[in-house]
């Protein structure tokens, strides 16, 4: 519960305000008002602008609440999120003047991935974008509703993953597609086309003609303006992890809308966050264990590292299954 005096602000997508025959119905209603989302860095509603309204016609004093930390643009998106899935529909003028600050706010967001926010079309918020560009920011890449940063430009994305295969031959998939911007299916089929000679983007040899469908990759004739080919690819092998910037990485995860405007994302970030700790930390946290605690918690810190450990194989599982799909 929380006081309704605590509330600060609302910064809400419905430009006229609060409908007041919804807020007398919902204080009519005999039903015990469903929670609102308040952000606790700033006690300002996110979701649920009537139901605060409804209380206080009620002569409530307290409501139900939820809370999230967030700064003030993340909290826009997702009172957006909340108020086109459920409660009094959201009218489309409101729907396009969220989307075209969210496009201000996010310009690196795919349009998909602002139309699933906004319950508009991907067309629509294309049109908005187009209508706005010469007041946001240029990015060269997108967000999707996956969370994944693609470029812009297709071939641009390809090109760098062809530099890098070709300039570290023993990398993985996965560290091309993160560091071009693009997913594993699309690296492995750059690495493909460099292991026929081929360029990373463009048409295939094989929808030309050119050259007999027998001939082996490294009897392959050169193509103009392909990349270099390196002389081994490794298979996909997960990398190596003993160098991540864990920190960075939690970072950028916490840009990912898909991870940060749902439940189980933003337990997930939670549950990252915590491993965090720095060396020093962890030195300082050993030192003061109970000696008398030492073997559970030796335990409990193993069987969190193998929850981990098996929870990173199902994903990297999934994701092999995915991209050979």
């Amino acid at each position: 519960m929380v006081s309704l005096s605590e509330l600060t602000r609302f910064d809400s997508p419905r430009l006229s305000g609060a409908d007041d025959e919804h807020v007398r119905l919902l204080a009519e209603s005999d039903t015990e008002l469903p929670p609102i989302l308040v952000n606790r860095r700033t006690m300002s509603v996110v979701d649920g602008m009537h139901r605060v309204r409804a209380a206080e016609l009620r002569g409530q004093e307290k409501i139900e609440a939820v809370f999230c930390e967030c700064d003030d643009e993340e909290a826009f998106v997702l009172a957006v999120k909340a108020n086109v899935s459920h409660g009094l529909p959201l009218p489309r003028s409101d729907r396009n003047a969220a989307a075209e600050r969210i496009v201000s706010s996010h310009p690196e967001w795919s349009d998909r991935a602002i139309a699933s926010v906004t319950g508009l079309s991907h067309k629509t918020v294309g049109a908005i974008r187009r209508r706005a560009s010469g007041e946001i920011p240029h990015s060269h890449t997108r967000m999707g509703r996956d969370g994944r940063e693609r470029p812009v430009d297709a071939a641009e994305g390809r090109e760098q993953a062809g530099r890098i295969l070709a300039e570290r031959p023993g990398v993985s998939l996965r560290e091309v597609a993160r560091e071009a911007g693009v997913c594993t299916a699309t690296v492995r089929d750059v690495r493909d086309r460099l292991r026929r000679g081929e360029a990373p983007a463009g048409p295939t040899r094989r929808g030309q003609g050119t050259g007999p469908p027998h001939m082996a990759p490294e009897a392959a004739p050169e193509v103009a303006g392909a990349l270099p080919r390196p002389k081994a690819l490794a298979r996909i092998d997960g990398g190596a992890d003993s160098d991540v910037d864990l920190s960075g990485l939690i970072h950028n995860l916490r840009k990912d809308p898909s991870l940060r405007f749902s439940e189980s994302g933003r337990t997930l970030l939670r549950l990252l966050d915590v491993c965090t700790v720095g060396p020093q930390e962890w030195s300082r946290i050993s030192e003061n264990v109970p000696p008398h605690r030492v073997e559970i918690i030796v335990s409990a810190a193993r069987a969190c590292s193998r929850a981990w450990q098996d929870f990173a194989t199902e994903l990297e599982r999934r994701s092999d299954r995915q991209a050979s799909g």
